[in-house]
């Protein structure tokens, strides 16, 4: 049987688009349990898609969206923006953004932080479609942003990012949003083996994953079902997860740390919560966020 290739083999990532426009819409609403600062993904939106987005046209809770994951999006945007910016207040100065997508971080840092260095790693697809929309857009790109692109199942992320100048003797924080899920088994195991060869000792590594029993479609989480069809439908299906509990476990084989795993509950407390303790959304339930040190 001759093997279907992934949408990331030949297009831009779809999957990565609609995290664009849930930042954007996360951005644009006045509701601070929703508002998140990336502020340059509504620019990277198509104007016809911002013009819905910003008067409130697209409902994210409409059947077509897999439940809980504007919440999940606006929650882990707003993690993984907390740890670099007390990254870079704690002296990293180097950050790898793997698999980036349509993330701006690289932008958003960069104008608050002149002497950061960020890597940016994606397919050669999803990369050029980012490049070229940042370029019609006029976003600015500095000289301290370096685009690597890679093929993560085949090529090695040591010899891409130390080819583009990227310093395996400073102390580096790695950001791994929403691509493990997407690797077969030997590539995660090979992506955390070059995080370790390719960092020193208190670098930072934060990524999501799902759970295994996700994979084996036991439908035990909240919005769990829509999602895993979601993403199926866009040729970008999920093919890596980790068991419950399997966390900790698994990163020490590769010299890493656990510090936090956030599931969805976790989220919705840190994010969701009002101050008499009431729920005020639900986060889809197939994904945590986790952070991890370099021994």
């Amino acid at each position: 049987m001759a093997h279907r290739k992934r949408r990331t083999e030949k297009k831009s990532s779809r999957t990565a688009g609609f995290n664009c426009m849930y930042r954007a819409a996360s951005f644009l609403s006045v509701n601070p349990y929703y508002h998140s600062n990336d502020h340059i993904a509504p620019e990277l939106l198509p104007r016809f898609l911002l013009l819905l987005v910003k008067n409130r046209l697209i409902n994210f809770h409409w059947g077509f969206f897999p439940k809980g994951i504007y919440e999940y999006i606006v929650a882990r945007t707003k993690y993984i923006d907390t740890l670099c910016e007390t990254s870079i207040n704690s002296g990293v100065d180097q950050i790898a953004v793997v698999g980036a997508g349509f993330d701006s971080r690289s932008i958003r840092f960069t104008e608050k932080h002149r002497s950061i260095r960020i890597f940016e790693l994606d397919t050669i697809y999803t990369q050029a479609e980012k490049i070229e929309q940042f370029r019609r857009r006029n976003i600015a790109i500095t000289d301290n942003v370096i685009f690597v692109p890679i093929d993560f199942n085949n090529e090695s992320l040591q010899e891409k990012l130390v080819t583009c100048g990227f310093n395996r003797n400073k102390e580096s924080l790695f950001i791994l949003e929403g691509i493990i899920m997407y690797l077969d088994k030997a590539a995660v195991s090979k992506l955390f083996t070059a995080l370790y060869e390719l960092s020193k000792s208190g670098s930072k590594v934060v990524f999501d994953y799902i759970y295994a029993s996700v994979l084996r479609r036991e439908n035990k989480y909240y919005g769990e079902k829509n999602i895993y069809r979601k993403v199926n439908i866009v040729n970008e299906s999920w093919t890596f997860g980790l068991e419950d509990g399997e966390v900790e476990e698994y990163l020490k084989q590769f010299g890493f740390t656990l510090m936090e795993n956030m599931n969805a509950e976790d989220l919705e407390k840190k994010y969701f919560t009002d101050t008499e303790g009431n729920r005020l959304a639900r986060i889809n339930g197939t994904h945590c966020v986790a952070y991890a040190v370099r021994w």
